[in-house]
């Protein structure tokens, strides 16, 4: 916009452009709570900015974008946090943009700031084997949680996936799940014939007794309830401390180690990306980078010019 219309005093971020915003990330884009809770919080502190220095949203410009941003990392903010907060005054600004409410889009030329991407943590195939094995498969509980790790493995889905899948959506005869991912994005994942058996046995022995009030979950507690993320979180460490794995467990670690083993026994990328759910394949990518990282291990261990 033009410089009178910045002299004539901010209203910062209204409710009312916040409002109308964060409506279309649910109507429109679908999604989910936790990240338009997110994108939320950061425009609130953006919009606060902005009445500090008697700015309105529909009014400053790029100078002022850049300035933000340097004071969020001079407060200590991490690149990480700091790109995220780009990325939702980019959406901000493109939606202002598609309503006409401004002319231009402030951050169009801004880059992110360069983030140092950690190769994902994963357990080798003999680690698998042997979290596979923890549980007690002669117990209710065990059999189940038996089944719970070969479908995690089988299909490399997030835990909260995992606890929501649902009786309607699994496919044993094929061999399939219907999953529901981030953003409400349905997408089909193979079922291996190890967790198809596992699945097959926990139905026919376990599920039955547990179910008390017809539940559509496909796995539940002994009270007849849905798993949930953190029950399944705890139970797993403990079968990664019985199974003799020192690195730090969790989900999502099975869910890397499912990428990693996929593509080092030669895994289409896209496929993988598919089975994972990302919407960008430069999430993916990452995986081959720890792939390449393990050849040139094996190299250096290997090869006597090494």
């Amino acid at each position: 916009m033009r410089k009178a219309e910045r002299s004539a005093g901010g209203q910062g971020l209204t409710s009312h452009w916040l409002s109308e915003y964060l409506a279309t990330l649910v109507v429109e884009r679908g999604l989910a709570p936790n990240t338009v809770a997110s994108y939320r919080s950061d425009l609130r502190r953006f919009g606060a900015w902005l009445e500090r220095h008697n700015l309105d949203v529909l009014a400053c410009d790029r100078a002022d974008v850049r300035r933000y941003l340097s004071e969020l990392r001079g407060q200590g903010l991490s690149a990480r946090s700091a790109a995220r907060a780009l990325a939702a005054l980019r959406s901000l600004f493109r939606f202002l943009l598609a309503v006409e409410a401004r002319a231009s889009d402030p951050t169009e030329e801004l880059e992110s700031p360069k983030l140092l991407r950690a190769l994902p943590r994963f357990l080798s195939f003999e680690q698998v084997e042997s979290l596979l094995a923890a549980p007690q498969v002669s117990r209710p509980l065990g059999l189940r949680d038996r089944a719970m790790l070969e479908t995690l493995y089988a299909t490399g889905v997030r835990v909260s996936e995992l606890v929501h899948l649902t009786l309607a959506n699994l496919r044993l005869d094929p061999g399939f799940v219907r999953v529901l991912g981030k953003g409400s994005k349905e997408r089909v994942v193979p079922l291996g014939s190890s967790a198809r058996g596992w699945i097959a046995r926990y139905l026919e022995e376990v599920r039955p007794r547990h179910d008390r009030h017809r539940a559509a979950e496909l796995f539940l507690t002994a009270r007849g309830e849905a798993m949930t993320r953190q029950a399944f979180w705890y139970a797993i460490k403990g079968y990664g401390r019985r199974a003799g794995i020192e690195v730090p467990l969790s989900p999502h670690v099975v869910r890397h180690s499912f990428a990693t083993h996929l593509l080092e026994h030669g895994a289409d990328l896209r496929a993988v990306q598919a089975m994972l759910g990302h919407s960008d394949i430069s999430t993916t990518e990452i995986y081959t980078h720890v792939t390449r990282e393990r050849l040139r291990q094996m190299y250096d261990r290997a090869h006597p010019r090494a």
